[in-house]
């Protein structure tokens, strides 16, 4: 079972971790979804390949498992937010690292507009602002499903800052027209 004072690892590194490519994507994915640090995008990465992995062998099945299993993977997946109705199989394998960090809760505030930032959903979430129905969430990598979606609402008061609208430079005033001389000419 194994001791419960040592939690076994929910993600798995990548195998090179030192790649400039690598590092940019995920650079760039830790800045635009406001995660502390990779061992979050290690975390979406490996639930991502689990399920992928289950895809893929149901796609190897026998036609009884794969019809009695197909069901409960794409159900599942509907849940969770991250598949439509009417998707197949094959559409699982095509689900990206980006579909699943955008299933979490700080993502979901900040794309909603709650949030000016990434950082600033990750601050309300951390600081017990933000509910989902009648419970207070405190984990900014809290997977929301379709249903919790309509449920999610800030609390305490606290509002957005409104963000600063963009100043209009002011037009130049006209330079009046010289007034014309009456009467030069006659």
């Amino acid at each position: 079972m194994g001791d419960p004072r040592r939690p076994r690892r929910t993600y798995s590194k990548p195998r090179s971790p030192w790649r400039s490519d690598q590092l940019a994507q995920e650079l760039y994915l830790l800045g635009s979804y406001g995660l502390r640090n990779k061992r979050e995008l290690w975390k979406a990465q490996s639930q991502l390949s689990s399920i992928r992995k289950q895809a893929r062998q149901l796609l190897a099945a026998s036609e009884i498992v794969r019809t009695r299993e197909e069901g409960k993977l794409l159900d599942s997946l509907f849940r969770k937010g991250l598949l439509s109705t009417g998707m197949i199989l094959d559409d699982v394998l095509s689900l990206s690292v980006e579909d699943m960090l955008s299933r979490r809760l700080q993502t979901v505030i900040y794309k909603r507009g709650s949030a000016v930032s990434p950082a600033q959903a990750r601050q309300l979430i951390v600081h017990r602002h933000v509910k989902i129905g009648d419970r207070v969430v405190s984990v900014p990598g809290y997977h929301v499903t379709a249903d919790d979606e309509k449920h999610i609402l800030l609390t305490g008061g606290i509002g957005v800052p409104k963000a600063p609208e963009p100043r209009q430079e002011a037009a130049p005033a006209a330079a009046p027209e010289p007034p014309q001389a009456q009467g030069q000419g006659q």
